[in-house]
């Protein structure tokens, strides 16, 4: 029975998987698998486990299509992986969460920086937040495979077996178009995050900053000017004291163009007038 010596975690001969219509292919057919700092990141710390022929079997998978179907719930991967059985295989992958006073400090540090918010809302990961993590003794991404707690119902004893890999790379693939399943993957999702960063703002500006800014950007809201026009004051001052944000709109600065509004805004309501917008 042919074997591959240089894995000896394979049991069984090299098999080839049933084919798959509209499979979940990696966008990414040739070269790295990812192109985001973070999505480079995790697949850095993935292949630095050292799992040799099984990640590159896992990763041939993800470009062909195998992975049927991936959800992310809280600190939990879910997947079907076809393989060469008519059966679908059922791939489970886990984290173990953050207490809650670990939570509890990331929270904090991430409400202390203003930027961190506009940042997770134009669609990145500030590169801080590893830094973040670890200060609260959390790993962002698992630095070791013995943190992880993968399950699969293909009949390899290897753990990860190629489907646990190929599973781990759509999820790679998936991380450069949307940043907020690696902190899905650790037990929060978006809307907990922007929850608890309304929880953490000062008790003046949870007050008087109107309750669309900035966790729900979009149309302004219908204002009675004279009893808001504190909370565009402080909205305003919020701006200034924001940090350089390397998130733009096209080629524009993103507060660049908040501060002409703001601007605007300000004399309006200084005279007594509210503004055209």
């Amino acid at each position: 029975m042919p074997r591959d010596w240089d894995d000896p975690w394979v049991r069984y001969p090299p098999s080839k998987p049933l084919p798959v219509e509209d499979g979940l292919a990696t966008t990414k057919q040739r070269g790295p698998m990812a192109l985001t700092w973070w999505s480079r990141r995790f697949v850095t710390v993935l292949e630095s486990y050292g799992l040799g022929g099984r990640m590159q079997r896992g990763r041939r998978y993800a470009r062909t299509g195998q992975v049927m179907s991936l959800e992310v719930r809280t600190a939990l991967i879910a997947a079907q992986v076809q393989g060469s059985r008519r059966t679908p295989y059922v791939v489970t992958i886990s984290l173990p969460e953050p207490t809650t006073a670990q939570w509890a400090q990331i929270d904090a540090a991430i409400a202390a920086k203003v930027g961190f918010a506009a940042q997770l809302l134009a669609g990145e990961l500030p590169t801080e937040l590893e830094e973040v993590f670890a200060s609260a003794g959390v790993d962002l991404f698992p630095h070791s495979w013995t943190q992880v707690r993968a399950a699969c119902s293909c009949p390899d004893w290897g753990n990860p077996c190629k489907h646990v890999a190929a599973v781990l790379y759509v999820f790679a693939d998936r991380l450069d178009a949307d940043p907020w399943l690696a902190l899905a993957w650790r037990g929060r999702t978006r809307e907990q995050v922007l929850e608890r960063l309304r929880m953490a703002m000062p008790q003046r500006a949870t007050e008087r900053v109107a309750p669309w800014w900035p966790f729900a950007p979009g149309p302004l809201p219908s204002l009675d000017w004279t009893a808001t026009s504190g909370s565009v004051l402080v909205a305003g001052e919020v701006l200034d004291r924001l940090e350089p944000l390397a998130v733009a709109i096209g080629r524009t600065p993103f507060t660049d163009l908040l501060g002409p509004v703001y601007d605007a805004i300000r004399s309006a309501v200084a005279g007594g007038d509210p503004p055209s917008v």
